[in-house]
């Protein structure tokens, strides 16, 4: 009996191979064989490669544009208007004067005060000399219902001017 089966196992697996090796793969080697045809693929040459022109730089007495202008320059303003570059920033010049919001005044020791809302929600206390905004304003005159600045504007090179700006109460 195992004989047998043993024999059977042999046919069957001599069957499986023979199966196998007549495969047919004419219809495969057409398609390979046709599937470039009709195609009109074309690359487009490479762009020509330029030669590099180098140039010795000679303008080394002109000012560089990645320095910061000295002070000298800032003096040759001819309108005389400049601002303060090296006096220390208030916190309240770090937003723009539209940004600022008056809402109130105060007065103590005979002298009045504005409260001013800022952006961020926070109230500061101002008084005549303060700075306002990003354009060097300074709080000249302060009423009830309004502050008075003068803002120093650049309108050129080495050109200021003066641009007065109220902030009004709001209601």
């Amino acid at each position: 009996m195992r004989k047998r089966c043993n024999l059977l196992f042999i046919l069957f697996s001599c069957s499986l191979i023979v199966a196998c090796s007549d495969v047919d793969y004419s219809d495969l080697e057409t398609f390979v064989n046709n599937s470039g045809n009709g195609l009109r693929g074309e690359v487009e040459p490479l762009p020509e490669v330029k030669q590099y022109q180098f140039f010795t730089y000679q303008a080394f007495d002109i000012t560089s544009p990645f320095v910061p202008r000295k002070n000298e320059q800032v003096q040759n303003n001819r309108s005389g208007i400049q601002p303060d570059v090296d006096r220390r920033k208030g916190f309240l010049e770090s937003f723009p004067l539209e940004s600022l919001v008056m809402v109130g005044s105060l007065e103590k020791d005979e002298s009045i005060y504005a409260l001013i809302k800022s952006p961020e929600g926070t109230l500061h206390r101002v008084k005549e000399g303060d700075y306002l905004g990003h354009d060097f304003g300074r709080v000249y005159e302060i009423a009830e219902s309004r502050v008075e600045i003068m803002e120093i504007v650049q309108e050129g090179v080495n050109e200021w001017t003066e641009r007065a700006n109220t902030l009004m109460l709001e209601d």
